[in-house]
């Protein structure tokens, strides 16, 4: 049971086996810590949680300062919009109040108009029956 490996060689003297048993040691030593660290779950999620906060602290900033730019870039597009649709809005009640007086002062051409296109219908209407 306390053959060595048949890949390693033994110690020549005692000296040479007691640096041997001192790199074993420290090797072993790094193994067990490894495993230990690997072992602690309670610190590999707390490890794990603050790399994903600050990973969603990173990520925010950037959402944010996203949201600015794209809200500077909607108050430098606003002012022509809003000029224009008023504009579009003076003109459209501008143009119904034409209209509106337009009605009104041809008001019995209008009904003339309304009452020929009843009659045309009318008709129309009564010939595809017979």
């Amino acid at each position: 049971m306390n053959r060595p490996p048949q890949d390693k060689q033994t110690a020549a003297g005692p000296e040479e086996l007691r640096e041997q048993v001192e790199r074993t040691r420290a090797e072993l030593g790094r193994t067990v810590a490894a495993l230990v660290a690997q072992a602690d779950v309670k610190a590999r999620v707390k490890d794990k949680a603050a790399e994903v906060k600050e990973e969603a602290v990173v990520r925010a900033g950037e959402v944010r300062a996203k949201a600015a730019d794209l809200a500077h870039r909607a108050q430098d597009v606003l002012p022509p919009v809003r000029d224009t649709a008023g504009h579009v809005a003076v003109e459209a009640r501008a143009q119904a109040a034409r209209g509106t007086r337009a009605a009104r002062d041809h008001r019995k051409l209008m009904l003339g108009a309304a009452v020929a296109g009843a009659v045309v219908l009318w008709w129309a209407l009564g010939r595809g029956k017979g």
